[in-house]
């Protein structure tokens, strides 16, 4: 226990029969249960992590492979049926330096914050340690996760290094989450639509353990692209149209038409005077506003987005 609440990490795995050992080998004595979740292994995993020789550990197992959003949900529903306090998430990777636990499960167990999540883009040590191609995917998906969520003051979208507390898990519709590796991103959305204080914590990027990336970002980045595309329309409606209504809504609509109109035909008039025809003035200041205008409301609705949620923190 920490500050006088049970704690419980799940520790999704999958593949990780030569590196689950030193990642359960580092727990913290105060961490109460730990759920390791085999997403369907090859390999030894489970078996390993059962010979661990640790009381405190639990094994489940998916009979196929559902993804690490998933596996992760499945050990929340123990956590949540044993009653624990505070829940947190490590990989079975050994990339999570369990010595920072302690400052996530803190201010969740203080009730200072609903969700803690690690951050390893602090400091000027994740340009050199995290992969640069890696790090670049993650800068991106960092800045769409911050629109598409409504949590402008979080980065590292990717990092899975958390610590959520009991009510705000009760209150989740888990099932609803992406089951994927674009699960972090869809919880922040779906944190956000609860109006849930998340707060972000400086981390030590962990990385030349011996783990092994199966992420291709080629693949990854438009897939979590689109999951965030349809996870900030489904967060505008139930946030601030059906829970509350907010006129953000009206200039994210007209910002997004606006823009769209004015792309368009912009596109048409320069084949069109590639073709050779004769553009009129008219036309060209027409989509200028209407860029302008577009660019205006998106920027005015991502204000009032921000205003919105700046006590979430």
């Amino acid at each position: 226990m920490l500050e006088g609440k049970s704690v419980a990490v799940v520790v999704p795995a999958y593949g990780e029969e030569e590196l689950i050992g030193a990642t359960l080998g580092g727990m913290p004595g105060f961490v109460d249960r730990i759920y390791v979740v085999d997403d369907a292994s090859q390999d030894g995993t489970a078996e390993r992590a059962r010979s661990f020789g640790d009381s405190r550990v639990e094994v489940i197992v998916h009979e196929r492979n559902r993804g690490v959003g998933a596996a992760i949900v499945s050990g929340y529903e123990r956590a949540l049926d044993d009653g624990m306090d505070v829940t947190c998430v490590m990989a079975g990777d050994n990339q999570m330096d369990p010595a920072e636990l302690e400052q996530l499960v803190r201010p969740v167990a203080r009730g200072e914050v609903d969700y803690a999540k690690a951050n390893r883009l602090f400091t000027g040590e994740a340009w050199r340690v995290i992969p640069r191609h890696r790090y670049v995917g993650n800068a991106i998906l960092s800045l769409l996760t911050k629109i598409a969520s409504g949590y402008w003051h979080v980065a590292d979208s990717q990092s899975g290094y958390t610590a959520i507390s009991h009510a705000m898990l009760a209150q989740l519709d888990r099932n609803r989450i992406y089951p994927g590796y674009g699960f972090p991103n869809d919880m922040l959305v779906h944190l956000n639509v609860w109006n849930a204080r998340v707060r972000d914590f400086p981390a030590r990027p962990v990385y030349g353990v011996g783990e092994r990336s199966g992420i291709r970002l080629h693949r990854v980045v438009p897939r979590i692209s689109w999951l965030l595309l349809k996870g900030f329309l489904w967060r505008l409606r139930e946030k601030y149209v059906i829970r509350d209504f907010h006129p953000l809504v009206f200039f994210y609509a007209l910002g997004f038409v606006m823009t769209s109109v004015g792309l368009a035909l912009g596109v048409i008039e320069t084949a069109l005077r590639i073709a050779g025809n004769a553009v009129s003035v008219g036309t060209v200041v027409l989509i200028a506003l209407l860029l302008t205008a577009g660019s205006q409301f998106t920027l005015f609705a991502m204000w009032f987005d921000m205003e919105s949620n700046k006590d979430l923190r």
